[in-house]
């Protein structure tokens, strides 16, 4: 390994960022967004971005010529210039000064890297080749985009805010894993589609209830439309397709449907009429199920979409229902 990976603090922290362009502005915000005291140096500030948050007070400008001495009072250093003179000057004053810097595009001087990220505060996920493949470490960000639900952030500090209440009603450390398993599948993405953050939270709290008192669990259903090329299938349900435990197909759906859902998901091929039947089943054994519609909906009422949800409603299962895009939708350039 060659890069220690860490999370750094810098909540009202000093770091100078060298340089007035559009890579500093790119470097200030997502210091700014960290929370740390940006200190900017540059002759010129020629990024619009720089200049409204200088003049909203957000950054401090340090004037005049460099002054070396100025790195004495920071904790890290960005240098954002073109100027590769300048930039390897700066690098060994701040090797001198035992202050950690980041040289933009220039591994070799740096002494720490920014990775890519991908955001679901307060997880975070970062990502780095160690300056070796950068566009294959923007691939991975890309595709742990796709990945990883935007609703993770929301669960994440719905599980840091109410640690001590999981503790004490989850005292057991296997049931408590099994509980956190089962919040992470993808159970709760009803009542935030339903009720935003605040049904997300009064759901969480019932589960957990129910999880103390030692209720039976529910898995649930998610309504996909079904698409013969994977590059039509949303990111939402390409995720579903990845957790799903078991995947309903309707009457009519060939194997190229099942392209990119989980290999080891169980499928049941339909016939009609048998989709909320069997989507209940499932779900009340604790399976987490997708059932795989033809677009538009097929002609037997039985297995329209709209039917499940509805039987998934009266038998109080989480049932998510997830847009789909059509073949032929979409624009040509």
């Amino acid at each position: 390994m060659a890069l220690y990976p860490l999370f750094a603090d810098l909540s009202r922290r000093e770091v100078l960022v060298v340089g007035g362009g559009e890579v500093a502005a790119r470097k200030i915000a997502a210091l700014l967004r960290a929370g740390a005291a940006v200190r900017v140096h540059a002759h010129a500030i020629e990024h619009p971005d720089i200049a409204a948050a200088l003049d909203a007070g957000r950054l401090v400008r340090l004037s005049g010529d460099f002054d070396p001495a100025w790195l004495d009072a920071v904790w890290l250093v960005v240098a954002a210039t073109d100027d590769a003179a300048f930039n390897a000057g700066l690098a060994a004053e701040a090797g001198r000064r035992r202050r950690l810097i980041n040289v933009v595009d220039d591994a070799i001087l740096s002494t720490f890297q920014v990775p890519g990220v991908v955001d679901r505060s307060p997880l975070v996920v970062a990502i780095s080749s160690a300056g070796a493949a950068p566009m294959l470490a923007r691939r991975v960000r890309e595709r742990l985009e796709t990945l990883l639900d935007p609703g993770l952030g929301i669960l994440a500090g719905l599980f840091g805010r109410h640690r001590e209440r999981i503790r004490e009603a989850l005292p057991d450390l296997a049931m408590r894993r099994r509980w956190f398993e089962r919040m992470l599948d993808g159970r709760l993405e009803a009542a935030h589609a339903a009720a935003g953050t605040e049904g997300v939270e009064a759901s969480f709290l019932h589960e957990l209830r129910a999880a103390a008192d030692g209720l039976p669990t529910t898995g649930w259903v998610a309504l996909l439309p079904a698409s013969g090329d994977p590059d039509l299938y949303t990111l939402r349900g390409l995720r579903v397709l990845n957790e799903a435990d078991a995947i309903l197909l309707a009457p009519g759906l060939d194997d190229a449907v099942l392209e990119p859902a989980r290999r080891d998901a169980h499928r049941y091929r339909l016939e009609a009429g048998q989709a909320a039947a069997h989507a209940l089943k499932l779900a009340a054994e604790g399976a987490r199920v997708v059932y795989l519609y033809a677009m538009p909906d097929g002609a037997d009422p039985a297995d329209a979409p709209g039917a499940v949800q509805r039987a998934c409603a009266d038998a109080d299962i989480a049932c998510n229902r997830i847009p789909g895009v059509q073949a032929g939708t979409t624009p040509s350039c």
